[in-house]
């Protein structure tokens, strides 16, 4: 197996975000993003990293013994190679997630990935990449994520929400507040207020570590 990938990081923690927030996850962070959010925590993958191949790769990660993996970015998906990666990952036997921003196809991803779609929030400046079609394409497996910035978002994103049935979609859907642009509590007040059927996501890991990179 020759394939390559570029590589930011490969680290073990807690999982900080989604269903299986709280869980021993083994990180696999490909380098390079087309998108530039405005309160991205991960600018340090947008360039450098190194090239690995996948055997050297799957190598790693099962030294660690995991039984979640999550390939994270940058967006994974604008490495062509992250496809091969993830169906590699599940024919493992880890349960597997992929964090994509949804401006990219997702349609060739491994069905056993929890493809963890994150549409973009215009307090974001990049809700003009979203891919709507990927919608049609998620499954009882897949999540969708909103970091919202303000009662702005928040409103989008309910919007979307309506829109798109996105409970009837996906597994899961998270409204996730922007660490520095919006209190948690003023969130989670809006979600009960409206009786959404969506659940309240806190970076576990920003609260922790505060968010160095590798944790």
């Amino acid at each position: 197996m020759q394939d390559t990938l570029r590589i930011t990081e490969v680290f073990y923690s807690l999982q900080g975000e989604t269903r299986t927030a709280g869980l021993p996850t083994v990180f696999v962070r490909l380098t390079g993003c087309p998108l530039r959010c405005q309160y991205c925590d991960s600018a340090y993958a947008f360039s450098g990293g190194s090239q690995r191949t996948l055997d050297s790769l799957l190598e790693q990660v099962a030294g660690f013994r995991p039984r979640y993996v999550c390939v994270t970015g940058g967006e994974p998906l604008a490495q062509p190679n992250a496809i091969p990666l993830l169906q590699h990952l599940c024919d493992a036997g880890y349960e597997v997630s992929l964090e994509t921003s949804g401006a990219l196809d997702i349609s060739a991803v491994d069905p056993r990935v929890s493809r963890i779609l994150d549409l973009k929030t215009p307090g974001s400046k990049e809700a003009h990449r979203n891919r709507y079609e990927n919608i049609e394409l998620l499954t009882a497996n897949d999540q969708v994520k909103f970091v919202i910035c303000s009662r702005e978002d928040y409103d989008w994103a309910v919007s979307k929400l309506i829109q798109y049935g996105l409970e009837r979609r996906a597994g899961e859907v998270l409204f996730s507040p922007s660490h520095h642009d919006l209190n948690a509590r003023d969130l989670a007040d809006w979600i009960v207020a409206d009786n959404l059927p969506v659940r309240l996501q806190l970076q576990l890991h920003k609260y922790l570590w505060n968010d160095e990179p590798g944790r």
